[in-house]
């Protein structure tokens, strides 16, 4: 079966095409080329086709790619009906749309932080809140619920020299 296909040729970074007729079985570097169609630089959108070449291989039954395809209707070529119009620029399905940022509940923002004054806890200060009969006994409550830190146990020397004897 034959396809019009496009074959790469030009400098490194700036490409242009051949529009060529090869068999489909075929890659379009292999050189078994069975006609050149035309050309097309994408760089400046210009196509040239040959169409006595391209009607005659159409009506052989040679398969266009899309992109010739687009070429081809461009030039104004009669395709035949069989020939199917391909959907260049139709959006493809998106999958997993409830990952996407759009899609996400909002989260709610996070208060902004104020400058918040600290407060004096000292024993002072609750003694002046305080009548003063009850201030000896919230001075003896604060010392007995404060939270001590634990010190580090120091080893002592003797310790020390039995583990070494061992």
């Amino acid at each position: 079966m034959l396809a019009i296909r496009l074959q790469r040729i030009g400098h490194t970074h700036y490409a242009t095409y051949r529009i060529i007729v090869q068999d489909s079985a075929k890659h379009p570097t292999s050189g078994r080329i069975v006609a050149y169609a035309g050309s097309y630089n994408p760089h400046t959108k210009q196509a040239t086709v040959d169409k006595e070449i391209v009607e005659k291989y159409l009506s052989h039954g040679a398969q266009p790619s899309d992109r010739v395809i687009k070429l081809l209707t461009e030039a104004k070529i009669k395709l035949p009906s069989w020939v199917k119009k391909p959907k260049l620029d139709a959006k493809k399905p998106i999958r997993n749309i409830d990952k996407l940022r759009r899609n996400r509940p909002a989260e709610p923002e996070a208060p902004a932080a104020e400058a918040v004054e600290p407060t004096d806890t000292t024993d002072e200060a609750v003694t002046e809140e305080k009548p003063a009969e009850n201030a000896e006994q919230t001075a003896t409550d604060d010392k007995s619920t404060a939270v001590e830190k634990p010190t580090e146990a120091k080893p002592e020397p003797a310790d020390e020299a039995e583990r070494s004897e061992k």
